[in-house]
C-alpha cells in the first residue's frame, strides 16, 4: 500500500470542518483590519530564501526543499516555500504593489515546507497564517499588527496564552552591530564549548546564538548581554512607544530579551506569542519587522512587519481551551425512493430544484431498501423525509416527515420548495 510522506498530513473529515471555521474566522478578522489576500506560488528561485532569510539560518542551511528540473534548459535552482514572507515582499517588488497607496496590508493562508522531525503539532508540509504590512515604520503598525493577533486568539476563546516581545535593534554602527561586538566579546571564552551550529553563527549572525535549543548553549547565554540594553535612540524610542501602544490596546506583554527569531531579516521589534497548552511547542505565532528585506531581495527601501502561525498548533490550542468548532451542516431533507424508475427520475428532479434554492438534500445513490433508506436518513441527521414511489408519483404528492418531531404532512412536488424555505 502507498502511503503519504513522512511529516505530512491528511485532514479528514469532520476535522476538516474545524480548519475550515478557523479559516473563516481569520478571513472575517483580516477583512475588518483592511488586511486583503495575495497569493504566492508554491516555489520560487532558491536565491530569494538564501537572500532574504538568511544562508546562516537554520532554514536556509538544513530545513529547505531545494531541486532542479531535469528538462529545465537553465538549470536552475527551486525551493519549495518554507515561510511566506519573502515571497510576498518578492511579489510586491515585482508587481510594484509599492505604488500604490501605502501601507500595503496583506494576509496568506499557504502550505510551506521544512524538513524537520515530525512531531505532535509540526509536519513537514505545514498550513500557515500569515499577515504582513508593508510601507510603514510607526510602531503604531506594530502595535495593530499584534492587535490581529490577539484579536483572534479572543474570538476563538483560546486561553493560557502570552505575548513575549523584544527589539534586536537596527544595522547602524551604534545599534546592531555595537551590541554583536559586545555579545561576541562575551561568548569568546566559552567559543569551543559552543554546539557547531552556533560556532557558524559566532561571526555572521552571534544573536542566533541566543535562540539555541542546546542545553549547553543555554547555560553559556543565561547571563549574556541583552539586546534592549544597547539599542540606539531611534530604536529605543520605537521600542518604547509599542510598550505604550499596547498598554493602550489592554494587550498584556512580556518584555523577553532572549526572543530574537530565527530568520536574518528581522530588525527593531520581534514577538511570540507562547501558548501554555499545547506542550513543550509551545511559540503559536512568531513574528516581527523586517525593515531591510526589501532592499537585500533588489528592491526598493520598503520597511515591514508581519508574522506567521502554525495552523495546526492555532487549533490545537483552540481544542485545548474547549474552543467551539462547528460540525458540517447536515441535510435538511431526504428523498427516499421506492424501486421504480419514474420515482428515480423524480427525485432526480427535485434534488437538483433544492440544490438550486440552496437546500441541503440527500437521495439514494446506492440501491437501499426503504428500510435501510430510513436507517441511513437517521444516521446522516436528515431533519425531513420524502419518501416516492409509483402511488406518490401518480397523484403527484407524498408523505414528508419529520425526523424529529414523527409528525407528517401530505405535499405536493410543486409545493415541496417553498414548504422548505
Amino acid at each position: 500500500m502507498i502511503q503519504k510522506p513522512r511529516g505530512t498530513l491528511d485532514i479528514l473529515p469532520p476535522d476538516t470542518a474545524k480548519w475550515q471555521y478557523i479559516e473563516e474566522t481569520i478571513r472575517n478578522i483580516c477583512k475588518s483590519y483592511g488586511f486583503k489576500e495575495i497569493r504566492v506560488p508554491t516555489f520560487e528561485a532558491t536565491e530569494l530564501f538564501a537572500r532574504g532569510v538568511g544562508d546562516t539560518t537554520d532554514v536556509v542551511q538544513k530545513e529547505m526543499y531545494t531541486f532542479t528540473v531535469a528538462q529545465d534548459k537553465d538549470k536552475k535552482s527551486l525551493t519549495l516555500r518554507p515561510e511566506g514572507t519573502a515571497n510576498v515582499m518578492r511579489s510586491v517588488i515585482e508587481n510594484s504593489l509599492y505604488g500604490d497607496a501605502l501601507p500595503l496590508k496583506l494576509y496568506y493562508i499557504m502550505t510551506c515546507f521544512r524538513y524537520e522531525t515530525p512531531q505532535s503539532g509540526r509536519s513537514r508540509e505545514y498550513y500557515t497564517f500569515g499577515i504582513e504590512q508593508i510601507g510603514s515604520m510607526s510602531p503604531i503598525v506594530d502595535g495593530e499588527v499584534i492587535s490581529l493577533a490577539d484579536a483572534l486568539f479572543r474570538k476563538l476563546g483560546i486561553r493560557d496564552i502570552s505575548l513575549h516581545i523584544n527589539s534586536i535593534g537596527c544595522p547602524k554602527d551604534d545599534c546592531r552591530p555595537n551590541y554583536h561586538r559586545i555579545l561576541k566579546e562575551y561568548l569568546a571564552d566559552s567559543y569551543d564549548n559552543l554546539c557547531e551550529t552556533c560556532k557558524s553563527r559566532f561571526d555572521r549572525n552571534p544573536t542566533r546564538i541566543l535562540d539555541c535549543k542546546s542545553d549547553i548553549c543555554k547555560k553559556i547565554v543565561e547571563n549574556a548581554p541583552k539586546s534592549k540594553d544597547y539599542l540606539c535612540e531611534e530604536c529605543q524610542i520605537h521600542f518604547d512607544r509599542l510598550q505604550i501602544y499596547l498598554k493602550t490596546l489592554g494587550i498584556d506583554f512580556i518584555v523577553n530579551p532572549l526572543i530574537v527569531r530565527g530568520l536574518d531579516y528581522y530588525t527593531k521589534t520581534v514577538f511570540e506569542f507562547i501558548s501554555n497548552n499545547i506542550g513543550a511547542l509551545g511559540t503559536i505565532i512568531g513574528g516581527g519587522r523586517y525593515d531591510g528585506l526589501s532592499e537585500l531581495i533588489g528592491g526598493p527601501k520598503l520597511p515591514g512587519i508581519g508574522f506567521g502561525m502554525g495552523m495546526g498548533r492555532l487549533i490545537m490550542a483552540a481544542e485545548n481551551s474547549g474552543g467551539f468548532f462547528p460540525e458540517y451542516k447536515k441535510p435538511l431533507i431526504y428523498i427516499a425512493v421506492l424501486p421504480d424508475d419514474n420515482a428515480k427520475q423524480k427525485a432526480v428532479e427535485l434534488v437538483r430544484k433544492m440544490r438550486d434554492n440552496d437546500i441541503y438534500v440527500e437521495t439514494d445513490n446506492m440501491e437501499r431498501s426503504l428500510k435501510s433508506q430510513m436507517k441511513y436518513a437517521d444516521k446522516i441527521g436528515a431533519e425531513f423525509v420524502y419518501v416516492i414511489g409509483e402511488k406518490e408519483i401518480a397523484e403527484g404528492k407524498a408523505i414528508l416527515k419529520n425526523m424529529r418531531t414523527s409528525e407528517q404532512s401530505e405535499v405536493g412536488f410543486d409545493e415541496l420548495v417553498e414548504k422548505l424555505i
